[in-house]
């Protein structure tokens, strides 16, 4: 796994780009703009559920790099997504019960290099986000992750609670963290386990919350009401760990 080119711009190229299989996180395209080579880059859009989105030339212009756009820019993935399989496997090949991270709709991609640094460091066999809303392995997450990257697999799903789902099927539990749930402390994080962290401003979806098994609340003393996904993602991380060397 390593760096792939992060923009790339112009139709052919960007065509070019899905049919060689390069994952393609997100599109500008040219509203209103119908052309053959352009009908072709929706329907593999359509195909590979790329989020695109419609602006104007302006928009185009400023973010373009090379100046000769014509009329789309995307965005590839700076590093090869896993599947959920490949991250079990890596569980099953250390003989470790699996400790996988799952986070709904993170969208900072700062928070998100510093949340798979984190799951690197606890020993998490790796990372699952979903596909629309939420940042993907861009190259500021590729930096921010500090190397992580390389040894962390990643592992993009349409849907989380239907993964959630399917994991427990597979004999994992869930812990979310949330504001209003019990005191991390008190509650037995060991064996396989999957830690929700939410979005930056609203938390946990519902939908998701309501597939979790326990709900984790990090005691706090300060008056501020809340931390950073990525600091609340790694105290977790840590319990689980503390518990999991005692276990």
């Amino acid at each position: 796994m390593g760096y792939q080119e992060f923009t790339i711009e112009g139709r052919n190229a960007v065509i070019e780009a899905y049919r060689s299989g390069k994952p393609i996180d997100k599109l500008f395209i040219l509203d209103g703009c119908q052309d053959g080579p352009m009908m072709t880059i929706k329907r593999e859009a359509k195909k590979h559920d790329t989020l695109v989105k419609y602006v104007t030339k302006e928009r185009l212009d400023q973010l373009s790099e090379t100046g000769k756009h014509q009329g789309v820019i995307a965005y590839a993935a700076a590093y090869e997504y896993a599947e959920v399989d490949d991250i079990l496997e890596a569980a099953k090949k250390k003989g470790e019960p699996p400790f996988i991270f799952l986070l709904d709709n993170i969208e900072d991609p700062h928070n998100l290099g510093a949340i798979i640094r984190t799951a690197n460091l606890a020993g998490a066999h790796g990372v699952i986000i979903p596909k629309n809303r939420a940042a993907g392995l861009t190259a500021t997450v590729a930096r921010t992750s500090a190397g992580a990257l390389n040894y962390t697999p990643v592992a993009k799903v349409t849907n989380l609670a239907k993964t959630i789902e399917d994991l427990k099927k597979e004999g994992l539990w869930f812990v979310c963290a949330d504001m209003g749930g019990t005191t991390m402390y008190d509650l037995d994080l060991k064996g396989s386990i999957g830690l929700v962290i939410g979005n930056e401003g609203e938390g946990v979806g519902r939908l998701v919350k309501e597939k979790c098994d326990m709900v984790a609340s990090i005691p706090m003393k300060g008056d501020i009401d809340s931390l950073n996904a990525s600091v609340a993602a790694g105290v977790l991380a840590y319990e689980i760990v503390r518990q999991r060397l005692k276990a």
